[in-house]
């Protein structure tokens, strides 16, 4: 009779920032072999995002309690009791032989009923800041990894888990060879899109001549396009507007550009990227938030980047995740309350790409290549 493949349940929730990495692992195992059950919230991101890949989706009831106010913090008791069973029912009917949780609210229930139940539990933290599920359960989990150095006492520092397209890129030096004319600026707002960038960012270019402006992609949420191209508008600058498709990790036609080239119109607005590494790679400069993710597949492909983290971060962990990178130059930082057009035109008058270079060079040094490897390694190692 032949062997059954072994069971993991990958736990993670909420944002992009869990649920992408959780991917990388999830497809790795099922590469391997292993049957991949995804624990998640009804009516979320990982509801839409996972049974399209493939994975089956095992729900629980359980969302955050901080900023929820009051009343849901002392409903909290209650709502851990009732996930608790819930996720006990899950783990019985699904049987697996390792959890993996990747960090949201929705670890901890599933991560408690498998340390109680006795099944090995391996955990990776994105953020330079632990969150509250990934503190609690580090004292119950057999592995520990961290994306970033010194998060976690028990952590071993690997990096995020990633696409494979992330570390395909061609490096910084070749990319930068003779690369000429207006910088190509890629600016990302997410898939929520971040309204100080689509307000400060057409103020900035209509402050410089229009020969002297760069060629922009401004990627942002579908819900602020409408808004976005407004900006533009108000601003005197005139866009064209690419409808991509939404698919994260779907390849540019051949001979497709991530980011445009120059044309009449020199700016493009998006609700989605298509490639995002791709993306990264053909920008001169990157200007973004700090999440987790994005920090490290901006070292991953060694692209230079302006971050500007999003000031009502939990623990202001998008300043501590960018810091990793700018300290050791490779990127800049600027808080949201201190980006101003000026600022942001001068810098982009002013920058030479052989800046640039060595900003993606210094970024590139950073990156750690073997997250998933590892993750999917210790999961083995606990069930052989």
């Amino acid at each position: 009779m032949s062997q059954q493949p072994k069971c993991a349940l990958i736990m993670a929730g909420g944002t992009g920032g869990h649920i992408f990495p959780g991917l990388a692992v999830a497809q790795a195992l099922r590469d391997k072999g292993w049957r991949v059950h995804w624990l998640g919230a009804p009516n979320s991101m990982e509801s839409r995002l996972v049974p399209p890949k493939g994975f089956a989706l095992e729900t629980v009831d359980f969302s955050g309690v901080r900023g929820k106010g009051l009343r849901t913090l002392l409903a909290l008791p209650l709502r851990l009791g009732r996930a608790l069973l819930q996720s006990r029912q899950v783990l019985r009917r699904v049987r697996p032989d390792v959890l993996v949780g990747l960090g949201g609210y929705i670890t901890l229930p599933g991560g408690v009923m498998g340390a109680l139940m006795g099944k090995p539990l391996v955990l990776h933290e994105q953020n330079s800041v632990a969150g509250m599920a990934n503190r609690v359960l580090a004292k119950l989990a057999r592995r520990v990894f961290t994306a970033f150095p010194r998060v976690l006492a028990k952590g071993q520092w690997v990096g995020n888990p990633l696409r494979a397209e992330f570390l395909q890129q061609a490096s910084p030096e070749q990319r930068f060879a003779g690369r000429s004319g207006p910088l190509r600026l890629l600016v990302v707002g997410g898939s929520l899109g971040a309204r100080a960038l689509n307000t400060i960012v057409p103020q900035a270019l209509a402050l410089s001549p229009s020969d002297q402006r760069p060629v922009v992609t401004h990627q942002s949420g579908e819900k602020q396009i409408d808004e976005l191209r407004a900006n533009y508008a108000a601003a005197g600058i005139a866009v064209n507007l690419s409808v991509a498709g939404p698919s994260q990790d779907a390849k540019a036609p051949s001979g497709g550009s991530a980011v445009r080239e120059a044309t009449s119109v020199g700016v493009t607005v998006t609700p989605f990227i298509d490639n995002t590494a791709q993306a990264f790679a053909e920008a001169d400069l990157v200007v973004c938030r700090a999440g987790a993710s994005t920090v490290t597949e901006i070292a991953a492909v060694g692209a230079p980047a302006l971050f500007v983290p999003f000031p009502s971060a939990v623990d202001d962990h998008q300043t501590h995740n960018a810091r990793f990178l700018v300290d050791q130059g490779g990127g800049w930082l600027v808080p949201q309350a201190e980006l101003t057009p000026g600022h942001l035109a001068e810098m982009l008058q002013k920058t030479e790409r052989s800046t640039l270079l060595a900003r993606g060079l210094a970024a590139q040094k950073l990156r750690q290549a073997q997250a998933t490897e590892a993750v999917v390694a210790a999961c083995e190692e606990l069930c052989a």
